[in-house]
């Protein structure tokens, strides 16, 4: 019996959560754009503090939890 993943599909713009190579490393980001093969456009904060796009799997990203606030 095959399990399906539900797909999260984040529209443009929409804030989201991005688990990095080792799943210790997540970050968040904010989704620019739909790519091709599965993988979508988003920005981070680079290590020099400066904004940064980059290209990954959509499976690695997830919405963001609740916050403290909302």
């Amino acid at each position: 019996m095959s399990h399906q993943k539900s797909v999260w599909l984040p529209p443009a713009g929409m804030l989201a959560t991005y688990r990095g190579r080792s799943r210790q490393s997540m970050r968040n980001v904010r989704v620019v754009a739909e790519a091709s093969a599965g993988r979508m456009v988003v920005e981070a904060i680079g290590k020099k503090g400066l904004l940064v796009r980059l290209t990954v799997k959509r499976d690695n990203l997830a919405p963001m939890q609740p916050d403290l606030f909302d």
